[in-house]
């Protein structure tokens, strides 16, 4: 835990409560996440080939990552609503997982960071390329969804170790 830090979703007695952010500033925040979704080779194939009976799995599994983003306020509780500037999600076939590795980058013009959209567009991603191919490999694994870099804010930059 950082020096000095406070957990601040919770009130003077320990009730949840949404974090009041009528007096910050609206600054430019940004965050990025990662995370991958392990498979089996013969899975990571025929994805790359495009043979996959429900469809295009890495354009899918984009999309819903950018919109899980946009919606991260509905899913988890006491987040703000944001009017998010940018939401990126890129996703790469990795043969020596073998798998899919996943990344996002959200931006935002606000009074609050957007860590969760950013958590929440890779796990969406990979929980949609699992349901995607899931009827040719049940033992997909979904690993390592972490924030890597934060910036803006009050707190000022973060840099995650490497892994």
């Amino acid at each position: 835990m950082q020096p000095g830090a406070t957990l601040t979703h919770l009130d003077t007695s320990g009730a949840a409560n949404m974090v009041d952010v009528t007096e910050k500033p609206a600054t430019d925040r940004a965050a990025r996440a990662e995370g991958c979704i392990v498979m089996q080779p013969e899975t990571l194939a025929l994805i790359r080939e495009g043979d996959a009976k429900k469809g295009d799995v890495i354009g899918t599994a984009r999309l819903a990552g950018i919109m899980a983003a946009k919606r991260t306020h509905e899913l988890i509780p006491l987040c703000h609503p944001l009017l998010l500037s940018k939401v990126r999600v890129a996703i790469e076939l990795d043969d020596a997982l073998p798998g899919l590795r996943i990344a996002a980058e959200v931006r935002v013009q606000g009074p609050t960071g957007v860590e969760m959209e950013a958590l929440t567009a890779v796990s969406v991603a990979c929980l949609t390329v699992y349901d995607m191919v899931k009827a040719v490999d049940r033992g997909m694994r979904i690993e390592g969804i972490r924030l890597t870099a934060k910036d803006g804010g009050r707190s000022g930059a973060y840099r995650a170790p490497a892994a």
